[in-house]
């Protein structure tokens, strides 16, 4: 059963599927397709179906000559799921089943379009039950999604994305890194870089109460999401004020930082709506 967070949303790719699988994408392999690719004789491609009369006739060889066409194709979508501490924040809607949101709509996408659908978990190690293997069961990837609704840890970093790069397969896919990014730029850039071999979409989840809903006047506790350290801060409107312009100075950072790699992220603030993808990916194509 498609949950009811799982939206569709429209998405291509700019580059053709090496897949010999089917699917809705333009592909390199020769098979049943609507893209004609060459004229061959019917002895290197015995089907008759294809038989072009014209083509034959003029043939110098006086050959029977055949069409053959390419075969559209599958490509594989991966959910890249950051579960680090930080994404236990709680704001205008709860970062986890925002995760839980844009992972759900990526694999109803993907099961609509008869792609393959993946999905890597991870804080500070990549976490197997949470995570599968790309393929075609709609089942399964749904049920692995719920089972993010429980999850729930403290005090753990990032550092598994370097080993999440690693469950990718070699084919070339559309990858979306789901995470609020609040950790080192250097590992963010270990991420990018094992991840080279596929089309990056970060999307960025923050919520405009992690730096709007703090102490007007008086003494407050920050604590570090990722270590779980605590201070104790005076709080006055300058203070507000350079929160805003660290969050700012920080997107900044991270757009040059995709920049590089010529990938553009996907804000999200607060709750989230499959027509963002929708619009992401029109805004690319044109």
């Amino acid at each position: 059963m498609i949950p009811a967070n799982a939206q569709p949303f429209f998405y291509q790719v700019p580059w053709r599927s090496g897949s010999v699988h089917s699917g809705e994408h333009l592909g390199i392999q020769r098979g049943p397709g609507d893209e004609f690719s060459k004229h061959v004789s019917l002895v290197n491609y015995p089907d008759a179906r294809r038989l072009d009369l014209r083509q034959t006739l003029r043939d110098p060889y006086e050959q029977v000559q055949v069409r053959v066409f390419k075969q559209e194709a599958s490509t594989p979508l991966y959910a890249v799921c950051d579960l680090s501490s930080s994404m236990q924040f709680q704001g205008q809607a709860s970062k986890l089943e925002t995760v839980q949101a844009v992972a759900a709509s990526i694999a109803c996408s993907a099961h609509e379009n008869s792609d393959l659908f993946g999905m890597v978990s991870y804080d500070h190690a990549v976490i197997p039950h949470l995570s599968q293997a790309p393929g075609h069961h709609a089942h399964q990837s749904f049920d692995t999604i719920a089972q993010l609704a429980g999850f729930h840890n403290t005090r753990k970093d990032a550092q598994g994305i370097v080993e999440a790069t690693g469950w990718l397969g070699q084919q070339k896919g559309l990858v979306f890194w789901i995470s609020d990014f609040h950790f080192s730029l250097s590992l963010i850039e270990r991420g990018l870089n094992g991840m080279s071999n596929h089309q990056v979409i970060p999307v960025v989840l923050w919520d405009p109460q992690e730096y709007q809903r703090l102490p007007r006047f008086g003494f407050g506790n920050l604590q570090d999401p990722e270590t779980g350290l605590q201070r104790t801060i005076f709080f006055r409107q300058a203070i507000r004020s350079q929160f805003a312009e660290q969050f700012e100075q920080r997107k900044q950072a991270l757009d040059q930082l995709f920049a590089r790699f010529d990938i553009r992220p996907l804000y999200v603030a607060g709750h989230f709506e499959a027509g963002l993808l929708s619009d992401y990916f029109e805004q690319l194509i044109h």
